[in-house]
């Protein structure tokens, strides 16, 4: 305990994201078994729902970088997610030589189904938060994906010893 416990509770909060994350990790491991895929099928479809609230052309590009994928790893993960009739590829109508992927019905239903109950959790919880607590949540989680992002795998911060 450093500081008056200050160091303690700051790490108590690390731990805490650390064991949210696991727990996520371990859901969507289940599902993916559930549904035959692998766990990166799962990750690639949060990846393209999450581009598709956010507005952004879903790209097999865009997927890769979200996944730390190279191109060869990025096309055996849209070709297992279409062969299981959970992605297709279709051509921008603005733009016909891009190819952009979409997540079908189906896959969406199958999420609800298994990961809704827990959403709804999640919001009960959320629920009793005040909106006062509820942007101070917003700001930890916002600034912890920040930094996450900032750490190369093995490596120094982006944009540190270059």
């Amino acid at each position: 305990m450093i500081d008056g416990g200050v160091v303690d509770d700051n790490l108590e909060l690390v731990h805490l994201l650390r064991a949210v994350s696991v727990e996520f990790g371990l859901r969507q491991a289940e599902f993916a078994a559930h549904h035959g895929m692998h766990p990166t099928d799962v990750r690639a479809l949060i990846c393209l729902l999450d581009a598709e609230r956010a507005g952004e052309a879903a790209t097999a590009g865009l997927l890769g970088a979200r996944l730390g994928l190279n191109s060869a790893g990025t096309t055996a993960v849209i070709d297992r997610l279409e062969r299981l009739g959970h992605v297709a590829r279709v051509r921008d109508g603005a733009d016909r030589r891009r190819v952009l992927l979409r997540v079908e019905p189906e896959a969406v239903r199958l999420g609800r189904g298994f990961f809704g109950p827990l959403i709804d959790r999640l919001l009960a919880v959320q629920g009793t938060l005040d909106p006062t607590e509820r942007e101070a949540v917003r700001r930890f989680l916002s600034g912890a994906r920040a930094a996450l992002g900032e750490q190369e795998p093995g490596g120094p911060k982006r944009g540190e010893g270059q």
